[in-house]
């Protein structure tokens, strides 16, 4: 898991998590970005840096798609166990729990099965 925060979703932000992933993934390998249709993942900027570099994929779900479901279900995941469960006494101190949460999750890789047994998600 790879994970960024970003007070804002534009472009701007959408590119800087594009190099962060460029730069985690190893060279060799190809980027396979799954996105909703949202404008932001296909301005001209957008496409000129994915034209800059061609191992990364970008396939966009339908509205509605039930793929996109499970990726939902991980931050209501997250949500349930971190969030809700915290006390957060500033925005710093939320995203710094949610950076540890990315971290807790990396540090044991493996598929996410929701806990209501509905989706799952390698």
């Amino acid at each position: 898991m790879i994970g960024q925060l970003h007070r804002q979703h534009r472009a701007t932000e959408f590119k800087k998590f594009l190099v962060t992933i460029d730069k985690t993934v190893p060279a060799e390998l190809d980027v396979h970005l799954i996105c909703d249709n949202h404008g932001t993942h296909n301005t001209p900027d957008i496409r000129a840096w994915l034209a800059r570099h061609p191992r990364f994929h970008m396939h966009f779900t339908p509205t509605g798609s039930s793929w996109i479901n499970q990726v939902e279900r991980w931050f209501g995941y997250l949500s349930e166990q971190k969030i809700r469960r915290g006390v957060h006494k500033s925005v710093q101190a939320l995203e710094a729990d949610i950076r540890a949460w990315i971290t807790d999750w990396n540090s044991n890789p493996r598929p996410f099965i929701d806990p209501a047994g509905f989706l799952a998600m390698v």
